[in-house]
């Protein structure tokens, strides 16, 4: 095979050790090799960057110029550029962390068509002086293609709406003759809509690959002391590995991370009030050292390419299902089993259904923004499988996965239709009495009978449900409002977070409507064993003894290497590349090059050093 080949089939080989093309890849990529724009629903660790990266070098090739990839985060940015320079493909990026002499020399490789790829922000993009330089290009051929990656920024209705994507249109209407890619891991039909509409994608074809992981195991617990829930999940399952934990607010977030690192664990936390080179500082730490926690806003993550992340987890209930899906995608893009693991309570549901109301945005936004957290509510509630709940909101259909918690674990469930009516009885009690209103746990108190001062003070043992509940646990209560609340019949009100009856309530006290719950548990412990687990972490495919030791010599050369060039070592190689080389130890050059994942440019760079390190381990 000739290295200038221009097959988008020889490329994917030569350039990043592949022999074939997974899922949609190959349809996607000679679309826009050809010319055509595409719109690309690919799940995280589906394989997107292949889609653009590919026909970029092919048209690079074939005629020079530089492929303009739109992205907002950093992170991303650096990170694809140092795997791309790793796998010899000329690629930079313009951002805020270049000095003016660096920027300087990335426009004059851009301007000369030498560089295959550039990296840009939406913002730089958008710029006149930066559309000027496009022109330039565009009027000497060297414009080959756009790239608009996290395409999901540019919707009202994504979770991630950022206003420099808007601008984006121009690249259309300036140069319609330029194939244009749009690409994001989530969208629903809303979403997909908007995004065509607003980058004037009508004639676009759109790509949409399942949205499975099955490698990810989704479990979700009530919340009940949620640090130590959350440190007995780490311990049990994930010690050792690395992780990302998601919570709403920044002190939350620091207050988190200092709480794991007391508990032995190593966290780090991240949000945007914290520092630039600090966030950049723990950044580099969670993707170039193993067992590192990131304890993140939702600040943390979107472009991250770390393949190993074990689980995520989330202490707070997210806003929508898209960004869950989005945030628990982040674990096992190696393919390697994962978890998603979230608890959450009625604050959450109290929390987020005010944010949307106080929120200064229009009614029909707000009524949007109602029905998606009205759908994550029903998965979080769901007695039968996560998986084909959460396949089925993008539209997918799909059998029981038998591997989240409700699958594995069927939870009990009880009729608490009798239990709603007394607690919506309690409230409607309260408000007869002067127009009273009073927050969740004086309404179990009352509920369940207890002699509190409140109680005295405002003389509710006289009321007629005053005990009535006393059969029924604090939590199943929680658990009941929890319900009322997101099927809303009851609405939190005020700083104090009381309780009002809506309009709904009256179906329920009247038997109308049934209310089926889940009986609170956690989910049994699954344990290490059950992973394949321990602190040292296991090859990805099935090793003897021997296979571990060249496993093991094949990770430290990777870990000098990877600090030798500054780069995380998955960018290097993956897991699974090395495990592959110490399964099959491959003796001379041209066995190494059948190994997935072994290009040309790594195999002339590390080949002769590989073989000495596998010929050197003792069988």
């Amino acid at each position: 095979m000739s290295s200038a080949s221009t097959a988008p089939l020889d490329i994917l080989n030569e350039v990043f050790g592949y022999a074939a093309f997974r899922g949609q890849q190959q349809p996607i990529v000679e679309h826009v090799v050809a010319g055509g724009d595409a719109l690309v629903l690919m799940p995280t660790g589906g394989g997107k960057s292949l889609c653009y990266q590919v026909p970029a070098i092919v048209r690079h090739r074939r005629q020079r110029g530089v492929a303009i990839v739109v992205s907002p985060l950093i992170a991303l940015m650096h990170d694809q550029v140092g795997a791309l320079e790793e796998a010899g493909v000329h690629a930079a990026f313009l951002n805020s962390t270049l000095s003016l002499e660096e920027a300087q020399q990335v426009e004059r490789e851009m301007m000369s068509g030498r560089l295959v790829l550039l990296y840009a922000a939406p913002e730089r993009v958008t710029t006149p002086r930066f559309q000027a330089q496009l022109e330039s290009l565009h009027e000497r051929g060297l414009l080959s293609l756009f790239a608009i990656d996290e395409a999901h920024c540019v919707s009202q209705w994504g979770h991630d709406f950022r206003e420099d994507y808007l601008g984006l249109s121009v690249l259309h209407e300036r140069w319609p003759d330029v194939p244009r890619i749009a690409l994001t891991a989530t969208a629903d039909a809303l979403t997909r809509a908007d995004i065509i509409e607003r980058l004037q994608l009508r004639d676009a074809q759109v790509f949409i690959s399942s949205f499975d992981r099955p490698n990810i195991r989704y479990t979700i617990v009530e919340k009940d002391d949620a640090r130590r829930q959350l440190l007995r999940f780490v311990r049990d399952e994930h010690d050792g590995d690395a992780g990302i934990v998601y919570c709403q607010s920044r002190k939350k977030v620091e207050e988190t991370a200092a709480w794991l690192n007391d508990e032995g664990l190593s966290a780090l936390p991240y949000h945007a009030g914290l520092e630039a080179d600090v966030r950049r500082r723990h950044q580099d730490r969670f993707l170039r050292e193993e067992g590192i926690v990131m304890v993140a806003t939702i600040a943390f993550g979107m472009g991250i390419d770390k393949p190993d992340v074990r689980f995520v987890a989330h202490l707070d209930l997210p806003k929508n299902i898209e960004s869950y899906y989005q945030e628990t995608g982040r674990a096992g893009r190696d393919g390697e089993p994962a978890d998603a693991w979230m608890t959450y309570g009625l604050a959450d549901v109290v929390n987020q259904r005010r944010m949307i109301d106080e929120s200064p945005a229009g009614e029909e936004f707000k009524r949007g923004q109602r029905a998606k957290l009205d759908a994550l509510l029903a998965l979080a509630e769901a007695h039968d499988c996560r998986r084909v709940r959460l396949l089925a909101y993008f539209g997918e259909r799909s059998t029981t996965c038998g591997n989240c918690d409700n699958c594995l674990h069927p939870p009990a469930t009880w009729d608490a239709t009798e239990a709603a009516r007394k607690a919506l009885s309690c409230v409607y009690r309260f408000h007869q009495q002067r127009g009273q209103r009073f927050g969740a746990g004086h309404l179990i108190d009352v509920l369940r009978g207890k002699e509190t001062e409140k109680v005295a003070q405002y003389g509710h043992r006289g009321l007629s449900t005053f005990g009535i509940g006393a059969d029924l646990s604090e939590l199943q209560w929680r658990g009941v409002l929890r319900q009322l609340i997101a099927l809303g019949h009851l609405r939190a009100e005020g700083e104090y977070n009381t309780l009002e009856l809506t309009e709904s309530a009256r179906e329920v006290l009247r038997g109308e409507v049934q209310l089926l719950l889940r009986v609170p548990a956690e989910a049994p412990r699954r344990g290490r064993a059950a992973r394949g687990g321990g602190r040292e972490k296991p090859a990805p495919v099935a090793l003897d003894e021997d296979g571990q030791r060249r496993y093991a010599a094949l990770k430290a050369w990777r870990a000098e290497v990877a600090r030798e060039h500054n780069l995380p070592a998955y960018v290097v190689f993956h897991d699974a590349t090395l495990a592959e080389m110490a399964r099959r130890m491959p003796a001379s050059l041209d066995a190494l090059s059948g190994i997935s994942g072994v290009g040309a440019r790594k195999l002339e760079a590390y080949g002769e050093d590989l073989l000495r390190v596998l010929a050197g381990v003792p069988a």
